[in-house]
C-alpha cells in the first residue's frame, strides 16, 4: 500500500465552490448521476490525456479489479452528463465515513469540478467526513483540499473506518 506523507485530503465542510461554479450548480448545466456508468468512468480516466504524463497507471487489471469492487458495493462513480453524453466524472472507494478518490476526467470545461462538488455535497449528506485525494493537484487545492501529516491521516482512518 502506497501512503504518501503528507497526505492530500478534503474535509467536506471545507469544500470551496467558486462563484462561477455556484452559478453552474444552480442552473443544473449538467446532469449529475451516481453509479450508473462505473466502467465508462474508469475507462475515460484510463485514457484521459494529462499534462506531463505519458500513459496511465490504470491498467486492464486495475479496471477489472475496480469493476469487481463496484459490483461488491465498495467502488463508486460520480458522473456528469450533457446531452446524454458522459462528459466528466470520478471514481473511488468508500469505506465507512471515508471516500478514497482514485481518478477523475473531464471532456467539457468544468465537468470534473462539477462532478466533484456535487459528489462531495452528496457524501456529506451521507455522513462522509474525509475525502482522500492522496497527492497534491492544483485542481483539487482550488476546491479546498489540503495536506495533512501521514500519522494524522492514519489516526483518522482508525477512527472512521473501524
Amino acid at each position: 500500500w502506497w501512503c504518501p506523507d503528507p497526505r492530500f485530503v478534503l474535509f467536506p465542510e471545507e469544500l470551496k465552490v467558486s462563484k462561477s461554479m455556484l452559478r453552474l450548480l444552480r442552473k443544473n448545466v449538467f446532469e449529475f448521476r451516481i453509479n450508473t456508468s462505473f466502467e465508462q468512468i474508469i475507462r475515460n480516466c484510463q485514457y484521459a490525456k494529462r499534462k506531463g504524463q505519458e500513459g496511465t497507471w490504470i491498467t486492464e487489471e486495475i479496471v477489472k479489479a475496480y469493476c469487481a469492487l463496484h459490483t461488491l458495493g465498495y467502488a463508486h462513480s460520480a458522473e456528469v452528463w450533457q446531452d446524454h453524453k458522459l462528459v466528466g466524472g470520478l471514481y473511488g472507494i468508500r469505506m465507512g465515513k471515508v471516500f478514497f478518490g482514485e481518478s477523475m476526467f473531464s471532456s467539457e470545461k468544468n465537468a470534473s469540478k462539477y462532478a466533484f462538488a456535487k459528489y462531495v455535497q452528496q457524501l456529506q449528506l451521507e455522513g462522509v467526513v474525509l475525502i482522500d485525494c492522496q497527492v497534491y493537484t492544483a485542481h483539487l487545492e482550488s476546491l479546498g483540499a489540503r495536506m495533512i501529516p501521514r500519522n494524522e491521516f492514519l489516526n483518522f482512518l482508525n477512527l472512521e473506518i473501524s
